[in-house]
């Protein structure tokens, strides 16, 4: 517990934008800066810290163990797959996120990727590139209209995608295993049926978080059931993808292509196929990136930190559990 007087320490383990002067402004905290990230760094840096702000380094139960003065875990970003949230809720410790970071970039990405593989940009670019001037070096482009767009999950950044393709003139249908029970958007069919989207749909888009559950969800036999003229699209989490099975669909002609944003693993290796398959478009998990959504990401990030370490509540808490925990740490102002 951090002594009366004595300014918090904020562990961050990784950012991905210029410097850390939004949460500095924001905390009355000293920053404790990871320079690598790796388990055996946080977990020598972790008992000194009261909070911990982590952008893609997995804070893991070693990590966690180790943090014993520690109240609140902050994600910078949606996703929570490199925090061990139960372990962090048994310890008594508040895990945050944001939830609503980088909507429109991630849904605009997923745009991208959609055109670039049915104008085929990727061969045509790199025709120019090497001097020639060939309309027909990427194949026959794909009219996108009256073609459907499959969004699997259907959360705030599946949302935002619908009114872009169907400004495009696509047909939308979104899975959600519990069907409905929720406003649907115009336009809009929703399925609980993976099979029926996977066999109408003419892109397959992924907007799911990665857990124990959806690992793996598109695998082998998921991508023989596409139409072989179909596009997958992957701006989540590279791990919802078998890898090796998309690799054999694209070479096997199954579907038509990937356009990926992420990948597992990631980076992929130096020489992978996948990098410069004919059939992919591959960015390096660049979705989420903007002036204007990293700056705004820092900020929510820093508040539910400055929240907890206030003895406040933050705006989004993704263990609320954790309130009714008797481990839960002493969450009076620090």
């Amino acid at each position: 517990m951090t002594a009366a007087g004595e300014r918090p320490v904020v562990l961050v383990t990784d950012y991905a934008w210029p410097d850390l002067e939004v949460e500095r402004r924001i905390l009355d905290a000293e920053l404790l800066v990871a320079e690598t990230g790796e388990e055996d760094e946080l977990v020598e840096l972790a008992p000194r810290a009261d909070a911990i702000l982590t952008c893609w380094k997995p804070v893991t139960a070693a990590v966690l163990d180790a943090a014993g003065r520690c109240r609140t875990v902050a994600r910078y970003g949606v996703g929570l797959d490199n925090i061990d949230v139960g372990h962090a809720t048994s310890l008594g410790m508040v895990v945050t996120n944001v939830p609503d970071f980088c909507a429109d970039e991630v849904a605009d990405t997923a745009l991208l990727l959609l055109l670039a593989l049915a104008r085929r940009l990727g061969p045509l670019a790199a025709d120019v590139r090497a001097g020639g001037w060939d309309n027909r070096a990427g194949g026959v482009p794909v009219r996108l209209r009256g073609k459907v767009m499959g969004l699997v999950g259907f959360g705030n950044i599946a949302r935002r995608v619908v009114p872009r393709v169907q400004a495009l003139g696509m047909d939308v249908l979104a899975y959600r295993r519990d069907g409905g029970g929720y406003h649907v958007p115009a336009g809009v069919r929703v399925t609980a049926d993976m099979g029926e989207l996977l066999a109408e749909a003419d892109t397959v888009s992924l907007h799911c978080p990665l857990t124990p559950q959806t690992r793996g969800l598109i695998g082998k036999k998921e991508l023989s059931a596409m139409k072989d003229t179909a596009f997958l699209l992957n701006t989540s989490r590279g791990g919802l993808v078998d890898t090796e099975a998309l690799l054999s669909a694209l070479d096997g002609g199954v579907i038509a292509g990937a356009g990926l944003d992420v990948t597992d693993p990631e980076p992929l290796p130096q020489g992978h196929r996948l990098r410069d398959h004919p059939l992919a478009v591959l960015t390096p998990h660049v979705g989420f990136y903007s002036g204007g959504s990293t700056a705004e990401l820092a900020e929510k990030a820093a508040r539910n930190v400055a929240a907890v370490l206030r003895g406040e509540r933050p705006a989004t808490v993704v263990n609320p559990a954790v309130y009714q925990s008797p481990a839960l740490r002493d969450l009076g102002p620090r």
